[in-house]
Parts: C-alpha cells; sequence; structure tokens
C-alpha cells in the first residue's frame, strides 16, 4: 500500500502583487497614482466647468461690427444747404465742407483776432494808425490800422484769409496780384471782451488807385430807362440817352451813364461782420480812406472822387448815404 505524503503550503493562497523596479524612471508616486486612476476606472467622469474665452482680436471685431450703419439714398432731399446767418452753401454732412462753413460762419458773425504777434510784426511791413479812440454809436472805441494791401509775413497771411471771407460772403472773385499791389487795407480795432492783449478786426475796406470811373444815373434816368424798355425802336432811336445807360444792378435799380469820368480812389472790397454793423464803422473807415489814401490829398466823395466797384444792396444803401449820391461806378 502506497503511504501519501501530505504537502503543506507555505505560502498564502493570495497573488503577490509585483514589486516595484529598483530603475529611477520609476518612482512611488508614480505607481500609487497609476493605482489610484485603475481603482476609479468604474467611477463617473468628473463635470469640467465650460468657459466662453475670446481673444481681444475676436472682442474688438465685435465691437467693430456693432457699431455698423445702414445707410439710404434720399433722392428728394438735397444735401447742399446754404447758412441763413453767413450765406455759404456747403454739402451737408462732408467733413471738409462742414469744418470750412464753421470757420467762415464764425469770421463773417464776430470777426477775426488782431493780437501781439500782428503788433511786433507792424513797425516792420509800415503799419500804421490813421485814428485812435474812434467812438461807435453803441459807446465802444477803437483805432483804424492801415498798410499796403500786398503785405507778407504773418499780417499778410491774415489780410489774406480775410479778403477770403470777403470774398465768400460778398461771392466775388478774389482780387489779382496787380490790384493788391496799388491798393491799401484799412482795418477798424477793437478791445476783445476776453483777452486785455488782443484786438477784434470788426472792419474792413480796400481802397485801390484807379483812373476813371462812370457816375451813377439820377432816379429820373433810371425812370426813362424803365420806360424805354417797354417802348418800340420806333419810338425811341438808338442814339437816346436812355438806351446808354450801363446796368450794374437790376435788383435794387442800380444804372449808370457810360462816360467814363477821371476818378482817383476806387473801393473794391467793404466788410463790417453781422454782429458789428449799424454802428458807423462803415463810414468811419471810408471816410479814412478818403482822406488819407494820397498824402496831403484828401479827396471828397461829393465831389466824385471816390468810386464802388458793383456794390451789393446793402453797399449801395452805405455808398448814397456816406456819399450823398456823389460816389461813381467803376469796373474791378
Amino acid at each position: 500500500m502506497q503511504s501519501l505524503t501530505k504537502v503543506k503550503r507555505t505560502y498564502s493562497s493570495r497573488s503577490r502583487l509585483s514589486l516595484p523596479s529598483s530603475s529611477p524612471s520609476s518612482s512611488p508616486s508614480t505607481t500609487k497614482r497609476k493605482h489610484f486612476g485603475e481603482g476609479a476606472e468604474n467611477e463617473p467622469p468628473t463635470k469640467k466647468r465650460i468657459t466662453n474665452k475670446t481673444s481681444p482680436s475676436e472682442r474688438s471685431t465685435k465691437s467693430k461690427q456693432s457699431v455698423l450703419r445702414q445707410l439710404h439714398f434720399s433722392i428728394e432731399t438735397s444735401v447742399l444747404r446754404t447758412c441763413a446767418v453767413c450765406g455759404l452753401s456747403y454739402t451737408r454732412g462732408a467733413p471738409d465742407d462742414e469744418s470750412l462753413h464753421r470757420a467762415h460762419c464764425s469770421r463773417v458773425q464776430r470777426g477775426m483776432e488782431w493780437g501781439r504777434e500782428e503788433e511786433r510784426e507792424a513797425g516792420k511791413v509800415g503799419v500804421e494808425e490813421i485814428q485812435s479812440a474812434v467812438k461807435l454809436k453803441n459807446g465802444k472805441k477803437g483805432r483804424i490800422i492801415c498798410f499796403k494791401a500786398n503785405v507778407g509775413g504773418r499780417i499778410g497771411s491774415k489780410l489774406a484769409i480775410l479778403l477770403e471771407t470777403i470774398n465768400l460772403a460778398l461771392s466775388s472773385p478774389p482780387l489779382s496780384t496787380d490790384v493788391l499791389q496799388s491798393s491799401k487795407a484799412y482795418l477798424y480795432l477793437i478791445p476783445s471782451l476776453t483777452n486785455v492783449h488782443r484786438e477784434k478786426i470788426v472792419g474792413c475796406v480796400i481802397a485801390q488807385r484807379i483812373s476813371t470811373a462812370m457816375t451813377v444815373a439820377t432816379p429820373s434816368e433810371t425812370l426813362l430807362k424803365g420806360d424805354s424798355n417797354q417802348a418800340t425802336d420806333r419810338d425811341l432811336p438808338p442814339s437816346s440817352p436812355t438806351h446808354r445807360l450801363v446796368t450794374v444792378d437790376t435788383t435794387s435799380g442800380l444804372f449808370c451813364n457810360p462816360e467814363a469820368l477821371p476818378t482817383p480812389l476806387g473801393i473794391p472790397r467793404l466788410f463790417v461782420p453781422s454782429a458789428h454793423r449799424r454802428q458807423g464803422i462803415a463810414s468811419r473807415l471810408l471816410s479814412a480812406a478818403a482822406a488819407t489814401f494820397i498824402y496831403g490829398c484828401p479827396l471828397d466823395p461829393v465831389n466824385g472822387d471816390v468810386a464802388f466797384t458793383q456794390p451789393t444792396e446793402g453797399g449801395h444803401a452805405i455808398m448814397q448815404n456816406w456819399g450823398r449820391g456823389g460816389v461813381r461806378i467803376y469796373e474791378e
């Protein structure tokens, strides 16, 4: 009978865990993290917080898109606008036109400034003070200065801007270089209300040396001119004086006799800002020009020594009141 030998088991029934390698690449922490991940294999995954992150370029693109506007064509509405204050016509919505209108309208209403910069240069270019402490109708006092119209430097630039404003306001062409060479500029200055070191240009007269001018037709001659337009050529022959009157302005009824008479002084430009009108500024400037334009030879407008060039309706009224009917008309 064969005897059975009982074998005693000296090891546990559990499977041994594999020991970590002694190599430096593996560490206990790595092993622990690996078993932790394996133990959490059946657990539900954690929810991640979702955030909407936009880059600065995307935000700037969205902000630009938010300010877009849709434009519509309005064919029935005109984009041209005429200012009721300065009379300048400009394109509404055009930056250059609106900027030009703001500057022009401000100069037309309140005038331009005359400051220390111009005073420092006044002696070099021959600026003369014609009258001082000239009192206006509102009680304010100012002074009248005079200088050559073709002057350069800062004063020349100031006069160029002033003449540009006057030409726009009167719808007149710019004065030629030849006219400026034979002309003088007369400015009326009053103290500024905001700065004691500056003055305001509230009036300007350009006086020009001319040779001949035409006399203004009397009301009776103008009336005959209107009657002759209604008559036939058989009633009035071409040699009739009424056929020879020169039409200057039909709105104000201004006509001239065509005969050219010797006249030394012409006034191509006369301007006073709207905020300073009806104070006697224009008449004082004209009187100063007539008295000092030719040295030692004062001129009398009543005797026909002064002429205007195609005056506007307002200029016609000043011409009649100041010259008492003696001021003539000449072609510029």
